[in-house]
């Protein structure tokens, strides 16, 4: 039995999508964008950049967390297992889907806090 681990660093690409079911179990699912940076060969050729988009699949006190702390542009560490499932769609054609089923989180991007700046004092 192969293990398939891995370790993403990117961006929440929308809000997470929280869904609770028997009591108080919780699953989130979220985008990730990784993205690799263009670069240039020493003969001159430019290689552009890459991003990859990932699904990812939270579980119960984790997906709690996302839910609560998680948002669209944040930067996120994870660590989890990669797992793939097929389906037929509604003109019968196999697809496929992969995703990441989180273990371990961590939040990368500050917490959004609102402005500690005085509002500017109306002239009379």
């Amino acid at each position: 039995m192969s293990v398939n681990k891995v370790i993403l660093i990117g961006n929440v690409g929308r809000e997470p999508n929280v869904r609770y079911f028997e009591r108080d179990q919780a699953v989130a699912n979220v985008t990730l964008a990784t993205t690799e940076r263009g670069y240039t060969l020493p003969n001159g050729t430019q290689v552009p950049e890459r991003t990859e988009w990932h699904n990812l699949v939270f579980w119960r006190g984790l997906a709690q967390t996302v839910e609560k702390y998680v948002h669209k542009g944040d930067k996120l560490y994870i660590e989890g297992n990669i797992r793939s499932r097929s389906y037929d769609d509604q003109n019968g054609v196999r697809r496929t889907i992969v995703e990441i089923y989180v273990d371990n989180m961590e939040m990368l991007s500050r917490p959004q806090q609102p402005s500690s700046a005085p509002s500017p004092t109306p002239q009379v």
